[in-house]
């Protein structure tokens, strides 16, 4: 199963069912935090409602499709990040994450997606990565800019999120650049 040390502090290993709970427990003491911009938290009303979530994750990494992971920050889970559909003919992803509010402003995000970079486009050969975020989450659109990514544009009124439509900011990240920085 998919799972590496990013640095001594975190690690990103695999969801298995054995998670649910711990999930579970992320997403629920999160609920507000994370409502603010995943539209699928109020999905999450118990661990039972992830119980058929994990087996398909499982099945994309096993389709080598993609994944989600947890992020653990000094082995407790504080996040999820997983890379979205594999587009295997012009070999390009995107990455999606979350973290709890406690462990925000500690470098976890940024770590960990730099990890999976090289991991992308060394062992995966992978060229291009991009990530997506809502325009006004300036937390989650500070990782691709940290990290050397390039601003592709806006899409406007890109996402629906419970009661208005947010404005999505893509950026991506050739290997090519990546190998310079």
């Amino acid at each position: 199963m998919f799972s590496f040390t990013v640095d001594p502090e975190i690690s990103i290993d695999l969801f298995q069912q054995h998670h649910i709970h711990e999930l579970y427990e992320l997403i629920d003491s999160n609920r507000e935090h994370l409502r603010k911009w995943l539209l699928w938290v109020d999905k999450r009303q118990s661990p039972e409602d992830l119980e058929p979530i994990i087996p398909m994750w499982i099945r994309n990494y096993a389709d080598n499709n993609g994944f989600d992971a947890g992020i653990r920050y000094h082995g407790r889970l504080v996040g999820m990040i997983g890379l979205h559909y594999i587009d295997w003919k012009s070999r390009s992803t995107s990455i999606g994450y979350l973290l709890s509010r406690e462990a925000e402003g500690k470098g976890i995000i940024s770590r960990a997606v730099s990890s999976l970079l090289q991991y992308l486009f060394l062992e995966m050969d992978l060229n291009r990565v991009e990530i997506q975020c809502a325009l006004n989450n300036k937390k989650s659109i500070g990782i691709p800019e940290r990290l050397g990514f390039t601003k592709e544009g806006i899409t406007r009124e890109g996402q629906w999120l419970y009661d208005h439509y947010e404005d999505i900011v893509t950026y991506s990240l050739l290997k090519r650049d990546w190998e310079v920085s």
